[in-house]
């Protein structure tokens, strides 16, 4: 839009009657094609809401109805533009096939713009509603605070954090590198009563061995070589608030003891110093180790691994959340074009069928990395595939049954994320009827939100 002027297309190539249209609609910013081409140019430029289009354009050279091929090219470039045909009295089945390919609806010459006017100010009215519709289920979609998630498996660990939070019991998350840990731990206090304190976090797979004690308890000046003033550590720091352990899995033997008397005290000992100084502060812990295992082969404390896991929370990797790729991917785009100042609309649909085959073996940090790259070399308004710079998928499974099954619950997933959750729309890109989809979203447990 330009001065707050809904932006209205019209495609007319009798120029006598694309002058009286473009006098007519003085209240729209109004963008005149004649053809083809330049209407696909004007759709790419200018993004219109609403495309007034003639449908009785001339055939090009090969014989193909150019009317009808505007309309698929406009809904496979803007699939939300409103498209109102304007057809010759006679003409109402061709209407009608214009309305089943995606048309939002028609009207017959003689032009009558009182009741061209009714009918595009309802086009823009519906856009307007779709729009508002679309930014509302974004804003729905974040069930917990940074957390961007529909599968179903991330849902049930919305629903546990949300329980867990209010308390101060001590959390374990665990999950792969890359999915989102210390994301779930800030949703965990900003969800708590300890919101308007401090949230510290530390990495213990960071820090030297030989720091790792007073970077955690602090030190008293003189406690070593180079102490000159008194210290705090990040226990004292986070004092109130909360005190995020990641890597867990990675603190050395000797520290852990030091770590589970805290935890069973709540009192630290400043190195080089004699005080006992109590602390209030909720421990958060995360790795991507199996604690489990590394119990059973004595590289971490039985005790404490039971006093940091009074609550777990096992985070799924990208490649198990269906739906959630396209939907990151959206989110991620959105967030890195307003920090690169991109106008960039989103991604062709090679490029989300790409999104949705790759593995993501590095999970959501990977996803960042490719999006961000992908918004910084992107020339045009949306991702194609070459900006994200993913491989070819060419895994083959030899079972024909396990390829058909995993081919149908892809393309049904698939389908709902491209269609914003609309089955209806779903169900016509399969295929198959209403009622059907239903059915397989049932035997697949596919977790959707419908718009």
């Amino acid at each position: 839009m330009t001065d707050n002027k809904p932006v209205l297309l019209i495609v007319e190539d009798d120029l006598g009657l694309q002058s009286q249209l473009r006098w007519h609609f003085d209240k729209h910013e109004v963008i005149a094609a004649h053809d083809r081409n330049s209407a696909i140019a004007a759709i790419r430029m200018h993004e219109p809401a609403v495309v007034l289009q003639d449908l009785g354009l001339p055939p090009d050279e090969e014989g193909v109805e150019e009317g009808f091929a505007t309309i698929q090219e406009t809904l496979r470039i803007a699939p939300n533009t409103k498209i109102i045909v304007v057809t010759g009295y006679h003409d109402y089945s061709n209407a009608l096939r214009a309305v089943a390919m995606g048309a939002y609806d028609f009207y017959q010459k003689p032009v009558n713009t009182d009741t061209l006017d009714l009918i595009v100010q309802r086009a823009q009215q519906m856009w307007q509603l779709e729009q508002e519709n679309r930014r509302l289920q974004e804003t729905t979609q974040s069930p917990l605070p940074g957390v961007i998630a529909a599968d179903e498996r991330m849902a049930s660990v919305c629903r546990i954090v949300q329980k867990i939070a209010p308390t101060d019991v001590t959390c374990l998350i665990l999950g792969e590198s890359g999915t989102g840990k210390e994301v779930v731990a800030r949703a965990v206090h900003n969800l708590s009563k300890r919101i308007e304190r401090r949230f510290v976090a530390i990495n213990c797979a960071a820090v030297p061995e030989n720091l790792m004690e007073s970077e955690l308890f602090g030190y008293e000046k003189g406690a070593f070589t180079g102490a000159s003033k008194r210290t705090l550590g990040k226990v004292e720091v986070a004092s109130g608030g909360t005190l995020f352990l990641d890597e867990i899995g990675d603190m050395p033997l000797a520290l852990q003891a030091k770590l589970l008397r805290f935890l069973q005290e709540r009192v630290v000992e400043r190195l080089g110093g004699r005080e006992e100084i109590p602390v209030d502060v909720r421990v958060i812990c995360a790795t991507n180790k199996n604690l489990v295992e590394m119990v059973s082969e004595g590289t971490f404390r039985e005790d404490l691994y039971y006093r940091i896991s009074e609550m777990a929370v096992d985070l799924p990797p990208l490649r198990e959340r269906g739906g959630d790729k396209a939907l990151l991917a959206r989110h991620l785009l959105q967030k890195f074009c307003e920090q690169l100042d991109k106008n960039i609309k989103g991604f062709t649909p090679e490029s989300i069928n790409a999104i949705e085959s790759y593995e993501w073996p590095g999970n959501i940090r990977e996803m960042e990395n490719k999006l961000k790259r992908a918004v910084i070399m992107c020339d045009q308004k949306n991702i194609a595939v070459a900006d994200l710079g993913l491989p070819e998928q060419d895994d083959l499974s030899l079972n024909l049954r396990t390829v058909r099954q995993e081919a149908e619950q892809a393309a049904i997933i698939r389908a709902i994320t491209i269609s914003d959750g609309n089955i209806s729309a779903a169900a016509k890109l399969l295929g198959v009827s209403r009622p059907t989809l239903y059915d397989l979203i049932k035997k697949y447990g596919i977790h959707i939100q419908e718009s």
